[in-house]
């Protein structure tokens, strides 16, 4: 689970900041496991002015284990039924597919674009379809191409933007941005203030300032010495100041 997890973090943020031609692809709230995907109709064929809407589950054991994967927008197409199910060795594990844990999300659905463009007749999952598709290509389009028009022409890319798990992570980071830039002002005012205090202690040492008082020096004399009758007193030079 961590890995998977691990896994679609690096996959997402590769969506949002290198898509795939036509492609977009992003996680449904904060979701790592599940997706919404769009692919726009390849130049061509007949579902190059419609775009289209997929749902993406990621398992548990992914990359191990190929994601599934379904049209939400109704197409007309060989490889795809009813229901969205597509018709693809990628998405299937071997040996009877062709999945590896090297294949990602972005290769996955440029795969699924290709399969829109070029339909593959002899591994047909419609056999209505595949027919139709063999034996009169014309009206194979022609019904395609009014599939899309009814049903993902009205349908919009949309524009690629972060998760708002990443945005909140943006957030955190201009906050600690402000934070440290409060802090570096509170220190450069306190050592201004301390300069401040330096330059007052050093004209109380120099005397140069008569506005200030100046501070008791002590007595160059290492003992002071005074006699009464009957007694001697010697007190040391530090008890000893003379004011000025």
């Amino acid at each position: 689970m961590a890995a998977m997890r691990s896994r679609m973090r690096r996959e997402i943020e590769m969506l949002e900041n290198d898509p795939p031609h036509g492609i977009c692809a992003w996680p449904k709230g904060d979701k790592l496991d599940e997706l919404e995907a769009q692919i726009q109709g390849p130049e061509g064929t007949p579902y190059e002015k419609g775009v289209f809407l997929l749902q993406i589950t990621i398992p548990e054991r992914y990359p191990f284990e190929p994601p599934k994967v379904h049209f939400v927008t109704p197409i007309y197409h060989p490889n795809i039924d009813n229901a969205g199910r597509i018709c693809l060795d990628t998405l299937k594990m071997q040996p009877k597919g062709s999945w590896m844990p090297s294949v990602n999300l972005s290769t996955l659905l440029t795969t699924i674009r290709l399969l829109m463009a070029e339909p593959n007749p002899d591994d047909g999952l419609m056999p209505e379809i595949t027919d139709l598709y063999k034996q009169n290509h014309d009206l194979f389009v022609s019904r395609a191409t009014a599939m899309t028009a009814q049903h993902a022409q009205t349908n919009a890319m949309r524009a690629p933007q972060a998760s708002s798990k990443a945005q909140d992570e943006s957030k955190e980071d201009d906050s600690d941005d402000d934070n440290e830039s409060q802090k570096s002002s509170q220190s450069s005012a306190s050592s201004d203030n301390e300069v401040e205090q330096s330059d007052l202690d050093d004209q109380d040492d120099d005397g140069d300032d008569t506005s200030l008082p100046k501070r008791p020096r002590p007595s160059p004399a290492l003992f002071l010495v005074a006699t009464f009758p009957g007694m001697r007193i010697v007190c040391p030079w530090r008890y000893i100041y003379i004011s000025p």
